[in-house]
């Protein structure tokens, strides 16, 4: 049915065969939802690429295990589900693609491509197609009847979403999964529970969701969705292993955009390599602007970066400038992740070192515009101070009259760190800059 199930073993291997107790929560009488019930609202699903990350967890050791893709497509009144998953060690993919009626969810054909099969399926009266197994290299042609109507497995986490969910709401699901070891393939499952639930995204922060629980009738195996009460987005996805283990799925929000500005690589790497311009520069601190140590005031002159150190430059851009505000923003509310550079951010980026022992650096071939110049690097900070070396008592005939404190004097240093940031502006190509990049 679900996600993890992407070798040839059957998705029931894994679950987790409960107490026989549960069974009689399975209600025969419930409504059943199948293809064209009015209970499938197919608005809400969104043509659209999603990626979930896949774990075992048990008690509070997570283990990831891969990444899943969704990929919707909707076109002639139809719908188009294609499914990648690749493990962690990317030995291998598995995808799978599921066409179905745009209104109904009424499965037309099925692909799909695993590590250990092949599956080719097309859906009418008889359900038609082609079985391959790599490992005996054998062909089995198919020819099934279906008892009765069904949802394809591959949709059933989007289906899910589409119905009308609310505290209370129950029904039954007939699933079709083709399994070569076995005559049976449309089994059910059972909506036990849905209530309101609060998810917390590390990237958008919290929702207001439906928490839904489902029942697989023939095993007893638990499956848990979290689902956006607004979009029907899937925010999580859990299902019982057995022996308190978990498989968790959890929503990487690939439309998360929170900067709106794009960056623009190409222009990027332009800017930096195709001029005539240059930057000379020098990078120091200067530690004798008021910085204190046990109240006494830094003496040090100026501290060069020294040979070697890295300075960073890149173009400033609309981009750049939205990401930082953002960031500020989302800094001062203490609620989610900063943002990310995005991915590319790093051919924009521009590389010199101090050369000598005075801190110089060199930036060539750079175009019009402005600039962001970055450095960080340690330096010692040294300092006066005076201290009590001892006292002088002065005593007459009567006895002990009063006393001095001798004060001694000394030099001490501590390591510091500078980090400095600097904009300067190349107003025309072939231009020589010259900047001073300290921290006072």
């Amino acid at each position: 049915m679900f996600f993890i199930n992407y070798s040839n073993t059957y998705m029931k291997s894994y679950a987790l065969v409960l107490a026989a107790g549960l069974l009689p929560f399975v209600a025969l009488s419930q409504k059943i939802v199948a293809p064209g019930s009015p209970d499938i609202n197919t608005k809400y699903i969104k043509p659209e690429k999603s990626l979930y990350t896949v774990y075992y967890v048990k008690d509070t050791s997570w283990n990831k295990q891969g990444t899943i893709t969704y990929d919707i497509l909707a076109g002639d009144n139809q719908l188009s589900l294609t499914s990648s998953y690749t493990p962690k060690d990317k030995a291998w993919v598995t995808a799978r693609t599921s066409v179905v009626d745009a209104k109904t969810l009424r499965s037309i054909s099925y692909n799909s491509d695993g590590k250990e099969t092949k599956l080719n399926l097309n859906f009418g009266e008889m359900i038609t197609g082609n079985y391959y197994s790599k490992k005996t290299k054998k062909d089995k042609k198919l020819n099934l009847k279906a008892s009765e109507p069904f949802i394809d497995f591959n949709w059933t986490d989007h289906m899910i979403g589409t119905l009308p969910l609310d505290v209370g709401y129950k029904a039954r699901i007939p699933q079709f999964y083709y399994n070569d070891e076995s005559n049976v393939q449309v089994e059910y499952y059972t909506i036990k529970e849905v209530k309101s639930y609060s998810y917390g995204s590390p990237k958008t922060g919290k929702h207001d969701t439906w928490l839904v629980t489902l029942l697989e009738e023939n095993t007893g195996a638990i499956y848990n969705y979290v689902v956006d009460k607004k979009d029907r987005r899937l925010w999580q996805r859990e299902m019982s292993m057995g022996k308190g283990m978990w498989e968790i799925t959890l929503n990487e929000e690939l439309d998360y955009q929170p900067i709106k500005s794009l960056f623009n690589k190409e222009q990027a790497i332009q800017q930096i390599s195709k001029g005539n311009s240059v930057i000379i520069g020098t990078a120091y601190a200067r530690s004798s602007s008021g910085k204190r140590l046990g109240g006494l005031v830094n003496t040090a002159k100026k501290q060069y970066a020294p040979k070697g150190t890295e300075i960073t430059l890149f173009p400033s851009s609309p981009y750049y400038e939205e990401w930082v505000q953002v960031n500020n923003k989302i800094r001062k509310q203490k609620k989610m992740p900063e943002v990310p550079l995005n991915p590319d951010f790093g051919y924009a980026v521009k590389k010199a070192k101090v050369y000598d022992d005075e801190g110089h650096f060199e930036f060539a071939d750079l175009m019009p515009g402005t600039y962001i110049i970055m450095a960080s690097f340690d330096f010692s900070n040294s300092y006066n101070y005076s201290y009590v070396s001892g006292y002088t008592n002065y005593y007459n005939y009567w006895g002990y009259t009063g006393s001095t404190t001798n004060y001694g004097t000394a030099r001490s240093s501590y390591i510091d760190k500078a980090t400095i940031e600097k904009r300067i502006t190349i107003d025309k190509d072939g231009e020589k800059k010259e900047v001073n990049l300290k921290e006072m």
